[in-house]
């Protein structure tokens, strides 16, 4: 009889913490960041004018890969945030503005928390990004391309889900510093190995609560330049090529979603071509090294989600006239740089409305207090070239086309530190 009892107690005991378990679990579930990802197939129906060489002047004629924009969206209990990355070669702010408007009205998510980021390939169309007065054509692809990022983000918001997300680091030296010292001493495209180059290459991987992936985000510091001014073909460069390749090794159509960190002086060691092996090397190694960069990347439950953003303004210059430092600069308009911050778990994405040179950015993350800060350039804007002040005593083609006065390096990353920390 005592045993039987004590059998009973134990039975009772056992529900009541399998019940204290499951009613946890079910807590927790509330708290969890949900996340969805989407894809859209963002290629022009006919032939455009291209962006990326001004020496291209008549229109594309074909396609050899088709172009893409994903969408990442997250959200919680009182916040919601969308990154949208496209294989364009970037946004004017007011496209930018326009864009998120139209989402945010669709969507209700706020507009100060959408990102919408180019990988800065040069083989897309152009879509007013450094061009004023542009084709029928383009006019037409970019009134349809602000209805495909609606549809793009709406496709990602419709079925969130719990998820596990961790980030695998990898090292990939496809790219290399573009300035170069030649003969006449002055600096200009090149090839330079001793001068400073980021290789990291970091993956974000998102899982469902039963380990499937969902979705990467793929940031490398690399122009996207494989293809030259010579291919009137349309492609995504190497960002499109590694998403393929990363989608091969997956055995799956997931979304992956690349970006482009600090490489306003930095391009891949291959190319500029006119046919596409240089662009397939590159993004077949870019694609293998984010691979291998997951295979033992461990993923947990997410439960927080920040977003954080800040537009600076700093003193503008006229463009240069050669590759060489003039001894002043001549005044033009003020430059505004928007700043954004997102902060998924631990992973801090900061976003940069520019083309921001490799040591800023490899200084931002050294210094920032998480591990997992992935640098997002030519994010919600095109404020040109943001070049260190050690750049603008040698000239060379980012400091001569650059809009920005000399002095911006340190107050930028301070602010970006800033905002961070914030977090």
């Amino acid at each position: 009889m005592k045993d039987k009892v004590f059998f009973n107690l134990m039975l009772i005991l056992l529900c009541f913490v399998s019940g204290s378990s499951i009613g946890q679990s079910l807590t927790n579930n509330k708290d969890l960041v949900k996340m969805g990802a989407s894809q859209i197939n963002i290629t022009p129906d006919q032939p455009v004018l291209m962006s990326g060489y001004d020496a291209r002047k008549t229109p594309s004629t074909g396609v050899h890969d088709s172009l893409f924009a994903s969408a990442l969206f997250f959200s919680d209990d009182q916040n919601k945030a969308l990154l949208i990355s496209a294989d364009l070669i970037g946004f004017r702010t007011s496209f930018a503005d326009s864009i998120k408007k139209m989402i945010s009205l669709k969507t209700g998510i706020s507009s100060d928390n959408i990102m919408i980021v180019a990988v800065h390939n040069h083989g897309g169309p152009a879509i007013h990004t450094y061009e004023d007065k542009l084709p029928q054509a383009n006019e037409d692809y970019i009134k349809n391309l602000e209805e495909k990022f609606v549809t793009l983000a709406t496709n990602a918001m419709k079925d969130p889900v719990p998820f596990r997300m961790g980030i695998g680091k990898g090292v990939c030296k496809l790219n290399i510093n573009r300035r170069a010292v030649f003969a006449d001493g002055g600096v200009w495209l090149g090839r330079n190995l001793d001068g400073p180059c980021d290789h990291e290459l970091d993956v974000v991987k998102f899982d469902d609560e039963q380990n499937n992936l969902i979705a990467v985000l793929l940031n490398w510091p690399c122009h996207g330049t494989a293809s030259g001014q010579g291919n009137y073909q349309l492609t995504g460069d190497w960002p499109a090529s590694a998403a393929r390749h990363f989608k091969k090794l997956a055995g799956k159509n997931i979304v992956v979603t690349v970006t482009a960190g600090a490489s306003a002086d930095i391009n891949p060691i291959y190319g500029p071509g006119n046919d596409f092996n240089e662009v397939e090397a590159v993004g077949y190694h870019a694609g293998n090294e984010a691979w291998k960069a997951i295979a033992q990347t461990k993923t947990s439950s997410v439960k927080s989600l920040k977003f954080i953003k800040s537009n600076l303004n700093f003193p503008g210059k006229k463009p240069g006239k050669d590759q060489f430092p003039p001894s002043s600069y001549e005044a033009g308009p003020d430059v505004e740089i928007r700043l954004t911050g997102l902060k998924v778990g631990d992973v801090v994405l900061c976003g940069i409305s520019g083309e921001l040179m490799t040591e800023m950015g490899m200084e931002i993350k050294k210094r920032s207090p998480y591990p997992s800060t992935i640098i997002i350039t030519h994010c919600n804007g095109s404020s040109g070239y943001i070049c260190t002040d050690k750049a603008f005593t040698e000239g060379g083609y980012e400091v001569k086309v650059s809009h920005l006065m000399p002095g911006i390096e340190k107050p930028l990353v301070q602010k970006c530190l800033e905002m961070i920390h914030s977090f």
